[in-house]
């Protein structure tokens, strides 16, 4: 972006910029174009952003990633990155979406805004009649399946920088589940993943992200 370029400070911090990306999305394509994207957020000549996509199959390290917790290195491209959390898996059927916001115009405080993360999921997949909820001690959102037993059915993992939020959540629509043996995911082997589909709802992939447009204002302010 030139120095002349034309400044967005009238449209942050409440009205971000929205990309729907069709296909899959390489992971490392991703993570360059959030990079400048929080440059150009911070420097005043870009609007924040939600950028919903989908990945081909692989794996994400976070921060606090066991080795042990990747149970085949092979299966899949395995990606370090510098978000918080563990093992984590992107793969067609999940409904990744990356969230920049100039978290620092917007109070700067990391624990709501991963409240507020929690928050829109849970209120998009109440749409699909799904009770979805955040459990003490677990990461990601989760619900219950068969016989009383919790599956994880999205997941979280945010990194700031400069005072911008990049990185974000990941909601299972309809992927291959058992793409996800090959790690525990988030570190958690007590509990199982699950999606949309697999508890009986089929909406599509627009269905999903009509409803993730529809409760972003009711969370984060300024409709799309």
């Amino acid at each position: 972006m030139s120095p002349s370029a034309t400044k967005f400070a009238s449209m942050t911090p409440r009205n971000p910029e929205w990309t729907i990306s069709p296909g899959q999305t390489g992971y490392l394509k991703a993570v360059q174009a959030m990079e400048e994207r929080v440059g150009a957020i911070r420097a005043g000549t870009a609007p924040e952003w939600v950028w919903l996509l989908e990945h081909p199959p692989l794996y994400t390290a976070g921060t606090s990633a066991d080795p042990a917790d990747l149970l085949d290195s092979t299966r899949f491209p395995v990606f370090p990155t510098g978000r918080g959390g563990q093992y984590t898996y992107h793969g067609p059927g999940q409904r990744v979406a990356y969230v920049l916001l100039d978290l620092k115009a917007r109070g700067g405080d990391i624990r709501r805004y991963v409240h507020d993360l929690e928050e829109w999921m849970i209120k998009a997949l109440a749409h699909f009649a799904i009770r979805a909820e955040r459990r003490a001690g677990r990461v990601g959102i989760w619900v219950e399946v068969e016989r009383g037993q919790e599956a994880k059915i999205a997941a979280l993992g945010v990194r700031v920088r400069q005072g911008v939020t990049y990185h974000g959540v990941a909601i299972n629509l309809d992927p291959d589940l058992s793409h996800f043996s090959g790690i525990v995911p988030c570190g958690i082997q007590d509990h199982g993943v699950t999606s949309i589909w697999a508890l009986g709802h089929t909406p599509t992939m627009d269905d999903l992200d009509q409803a993730l447009k529809e409760e972003w204002a009711g969370v984060f302010g300024q409709a799309v």
